[in-house]
């Protein structure tokens, strides 16, 4: 048992990360929103880990340091067949059932299930607004909502009133919302933010249900006092509100919409013109609930101290048993027990680096490089263990038994004379 590194290993591990990073950022681009995220996370996992398997394999044919030049004699067809099983099926099933697991609703989050618009219809929309694109907005919100979900719509001007009571979708529902949607029309009122938040808490008071989780998106292009126990409600549910300013150019709208948002857990989108409402409210929805291991986690998730944590010890679980597959796919039980240490560890910065850095900015690109940096530690901390924790080679012996040793020779090679008392004894080789 000794401690040693094998420094090509270190090389090819990195290599093997960089090229597993690519295939698995393209796979998560491409289906995130096609594929169920706990076989999506499977996938990711097994993917990153069969690359990173196969070219610390490829290091050790060329240079065997950790292994020994007896393994790659004799036992490296053997690590090939573990390759696959070792690697990519075993992460596959350790990243499905963490998925699996960090998808659950605990300590109080819950899913979301439903979605109340509250749309500003006072006069000066027709100013803001005057083509109406805030209910084509609407209209393709309700187009890309799953079915079973449930829409609700507040209309508000110097009241508020229920244009739309939360109604699951599905195909003929969608029908008659679109209809109701194009019966809107502009009311020549003021604009009352109170009013519109105690309307929809109203609805929802109404119509919720304790298994659905409840998001608020209120649009308006205007200011008005707000009492501030109309956000109460919303806190003591943990209901998130995010609001959307559309061409602000009061700078106390903006403040306030961006405080009501901050208070609840929501998020403050500033729009420019009402063409671009289409794609806020979508950019919306697409955060909503879509919590992966590797992507931004949504209100009232994000801010939960239970995920952060459960976030964190569920990537050092998988850095470890990549680690354990890894040093398995060798045969070698030293190598497994010092790689999956060190997976745990690198796994365990890499959760802390994805819990503190993804979803952090607005720009989408800093999460790729977030993920590639996370991917980079576990490939480089693992491969640096065999220098902290003793390895050794894993030689088989060949045990047969009842077999008789060969006459023992003296030095000049003639059989020398058995002596009293020897036998033929079991032996091994």
């Amino acid at each position: 048992m000794q401690r040693k590194i094998n420094w090509l290993l270190v090389l090819f591990s990195l290599i093997g990360g960089a090229l597993g990073f690519i295939f698995s950022e393209w796979l998560l681009h491409a289906y995130l929103d096609r594929m169920p995220r706990i076989l999506l996370m499977g996938l990711y996992f097994g993917i990153i880990s069969l690359m990173i398997g196969i070219f610390c394999l490829l290091a050790e044919m060329i240079s065997p340091v950790l292994n020994g030049a007896s393994w790659r004699q004799r036992y490296a067809d053997i690590s090939w067949k573990l390759l696959v099983p070792a690697t990519l099926v075993v992460m596959f099933v350790g990243g499905l059932a963490s998925q699996a697991l960090y998808q659950l609703d605990f300590n109080g989050a819950r899913t979301v299930k439903d979605v109340v618009v509250v749309v500003d219809n006072s006069g000066s929309m027709l100013r803001t607004d005057p083509q109406n694109l805030r209910y084509q907005a609407v209209k393709d919100l309700v187009s890309s909502m799953d079915d079973g979900m449930r829409l609700g719509i507040i209309d508000f001007t110097d009241d508020a009133k229920v244009a739309l009571p939360l109604t699951a979708l599905d195909t003929s529902s969608r029908q008659q919302i679109n209809t109701m949607i194009d019966s809107l029309a502009v009311n020549y009122g003021g604009t009352n933010f109170t009013a519109a938040l105690n309307g929809a808490m109203q609805q929802i008071t109404d119509q919720g249900q304790d298994d659905r989780g409840t998001v608020v998106i209120m649009l308006s292009d205007g200011y008005s006092e707000l009492d501030s126990s109309a956000l109460q409600p919303y806190k003591d549910r943990n209901i998130v509100i995010d609001t959307i300013g559309l061409n602000l150019t009061d700078g106390g709208g903006q403040n306030l919409l961006t405080e009501i948002a901050g208070q609840t857990g929501g998020q403050y989108h500033g729009v420019a013109q009402a063409t671009d409402l289409t794609q806020t409210f979508q950019q919306i929805y697409d955060t909503l609930d879509k919590r992966t291991l590797v992507t931004e986690r949504s209100e009232p998730f994000n801010s939960n101290l239970y995920y952060q944590i459960l976030h964190v010890v569920l990537i050092a679980l998988i850095g470890a048993l990549m680690g354990v597959g890894w040093g398995l796919m060798f045969d070698n039980r030293f190598l497994a027990r010092s790689f999956g240490v060190g997976g745990g560890v690198g796994g365990l910065l890499a959760g802390l680096l994805l819990e503190w850095g993804i979803g952090k900015t607005d720009w989408s690109w800093t999460d790729a490089v977030i993920r590639f940096l996370a991917i980079m530690i576990l490939a480089l901390v693992f491969t640096l263990f065999t220098l902290v924790i003793p390895i050794g080679e894993n030689n088989k012996r060949l045990i047969r038994r009842n077999e008789t040793p060969p006459p023992p020779t003296s030095s000049s090679g003639s059989p020398r004379r058995r002596r009293p008392g020897d036998s033929g004894r079991t032996f091994q080789r």
